[in-house]
């Protein structure tokens, strides 16, 4: 026997939305490597536009697909020089603001960051902090996983770093207490 407690309404479940973000950038020279936020010193960064940081691009995709609110490249196309050297949190902040005014609330969001090196274990707290902040979160609703490519594909050989997001959202408004 179920109670009322128990029972999820079928408008409590058409709430809830999750979208899934990735994002692959190659490493070159002459780069900073940031991941969620976080410089980490090393010989290479990622290619890309903005600051590169494949961890937060994800994730942006992750919630931007969720709200149905298209992706990453829509809102910040790569082809305006506004975004050029741009911190990937501002681009967060900015999709956080999106969901608010389309009346959705970011739930949580977990993530998988694949490299080669360097090893980001010690890197993974400050990370987790810099996504929560620039979300919105508590901490604990933000997890952050690493990964290497085990010598396979382009991430395995050190040439890229990847990183996979996904996002839950809810839409405001349409709980049941």
């Amino acid at each position: 026997m179920t109670t009322s407690k128990q029972t999820v309404k079928r408008q409590e479940v058409s709430s809830l939305r999750t979208g899934l973000g990735n994002d692959l950038h190659r490493l070159v020279a002459g780069r900073k490597l940031i991941l969620g936020g976080v410089h980490i010193p090393f010989a290479k960064g990622p290619a890309g536009h903005s600051d590169g940081d494949a961890l937060a691009h994800a994730i942006c995709d992750a919630l931007l697909g969720a709200a149905a609110l298209g992706d990453i490249g829509r809102h910040f196309p790569n082809t305006s020089p506004k975004w050029r050297g741009t911190s990937s949190l501002l681009f967060l902040r900015h999709v956080r603001d999106l969901l608010r005014n389309a009346g959705y609330a970011i739930v949580n969001v977990d993530a998988t960051v694949g490299l080669e090196r360097p090893k980001l274990s010690t890197h993974i707290p400050r990370m987790q902090d810099k996504l929560a902040r620039a979300l919105g979160l508590d901490a604990g609703h933000v997890s952050v996983k690493a990964k290497t490519g085990e010598g396979v594909d382009a991430v395995g050989r050190g040439e890229a770093v990847r990183a996979d997001a996904v996002a839950l959202i809810v839409k405001l408004g349409n709980l049941s207490s």
